[in-house]
């Protein structure tokens, strides 16, 4: 059975250290405090708080377990590990610790061939370490829906969004299909700004913190259009949460129920996973408050390298990630987002050629670069949640395939 844990999004602003920069230490020496969900947004608290707070984010918000079923299967050690990375980013020279240090990385896996060439924790993490992932959730939502297309409870990519959620008719959502959705192009009028409490993002999470089933879905309702359906791309969590609710629709069972039977109790993973929940026994937040171990996240990683498949299944239709992590054509323009994976368009014959992303602010990323057989898993604590790094991503990842080769 599914279980609930986690304190109410209210109760959690009252928790230790929600208004304060100061708070009480464990016996380890790490700070019991964390902040609050409004302080995470606005990039306004102290390293030590952040990591403790991304470390226990279910303490912000009910969640939902994802059971990992059986017993885990071990990651095997890669017979050549990476022992460092040279290259070149915003033209000077750096290295792996100069990248682990200066854009503030909490935790590093790599995996070549499926096996684990790099492995290192930072901030008082370890491998026991369940840390949330931000928007990386996001590609895990679609990627179910791809698994419920499979299963024949959604029947088409390219039917209507009314179809599973009638709720939404009449309003923007009128003609936007599945795909429209994953592609964040549905047309409807959103605003992502995290820093700005005005925004349809703060909104958003404003009513996470009412705890009440059904708001988030019933403000997406309200939305006006500002673009016909297909036409233009606008990145929107709220376009995420409505992923989560078709899903939840379409199969008749709680999102993290599903992602626990088709892949997460299927991959070997060494610990449960929690996911934030709008309300006690609400609507799973389709596009945030998923936390997991790295090598969990790692693992998920590895099955989309896979092509989805586990054990000789096929957990998605034929050629999904292929499509979900590739650039998309919308009214005549090339847009590099795909089913809410983040393609990098890189030039053909250069080491991230075909690879794509999942990645979260702060810092949160999976990497998958199926031509050369590499995952990279990998936390970030940066101190804001967008903004430019001080190295660039693309040009570590491509750095490590390099040194892999």
């Amino acid at each position: 059975m599914q279980g609930l844990t986690g304190k109410s999004g209210i109760a959690a602003l009252c928790c230790l250290g929600a208004f304060t920069t100061a708070g009480a230490y464990a016996s380890d020496g790490h700070t019991n405090a964390i902040g609050s969900v409004q302080q995470v947004y606005d990039g306004r608290l102290t390293s030590d708080i952040q990591a403790n707070t991304f470390r226990n984010i279910d303490r912000l918000f009910p969640t939902r377990t994802v059971n990992r079923g059986g017993l885990a299967i071990p990651l095997e050690a890669s017979p050549k590990p990476l022992t460092d990375v040279k290259f070149q980013s915003n033209g000077k020279a750096v290295d792996l610790f100069d990248y682990l240090s200066l854009n503030r990385v909490a935790g590093l896996l790599v995996l070549k061939d499926g096996k684990v060439a790099y492995e290192d924790y930072e901030l008082g993490n370890n491998e026991a370490t369940r840390w949330m992932s931000m928007s990386v959730a996001k590609s895990i939502s679609s990627t179910l829906v791809g698994a419920a297309i499979k299963d024949g409870y959604i029947k088409s990519i390219d039917d209507p969004v009314t179809r599973y959620l009638p709720e939404l008719a009449g309003g923007a959502y009128d003609g936007v299909s599945v795909r429209n959705l994953l592609q964040m192009a549905s047309g409807a009028k959103w605003d992502e700004t995290y820093t700005d409490p005005k925004s349809d993002r703060r909104h958003m999470l404003d009513l996470q913190l009412e705890g009440k089933a059904g708001t988030v879905v019933a403000m997406m309702a309200k939305l006006p259009r500002a673009h016909e359906p297909g036409t233009a791309w606008n990145y929107s969590t709220g376009e995420t949460h409505l992923v989560g609710a078709l899903v939840r629709a379409a199969v008749g069972k709680p999102v993290s129920v599903y992602l626990s039977e088709k892949i997460w109790s299927k991959l070997g993973m060494e610990q449960d996973a929690t996911w934030w929940v709008e309300s006690p026994n609400g609507l799973e937040v389709g596009g945030s408050g998923f936390s997991a171990t790295l090598r969990d996240y790692a693992r998920f990683g590895q099955f989309v390298l896979n092509k989805g498949v586990i054990d000789g299944e096929s957990v998605v239709p034929e050629g999904w990630f292929e499509q979900a992590g590739s650039p998309k054509e919308l009214n005549g323009k090339t847009v590099n987002y795909g089913y809410m994976w983040w393609p990098l368009g890189a030039p053909v014959g250069t080491p991230n050629e075909g690879a794509f992303t999942s990645r979260g602010i702060f810092g949160q990323y999976v990497y998958v670069n199926p031509r050369e057989h590499v995952v990279i898993a990998m936390w970030g604590a940066r101190s804001k949640p967008t903004g430019a790094p001080p190295v660039v991503d693309a040009d570590f990842f491509g750095a490590v395939v390099s040194a892999l080769r």
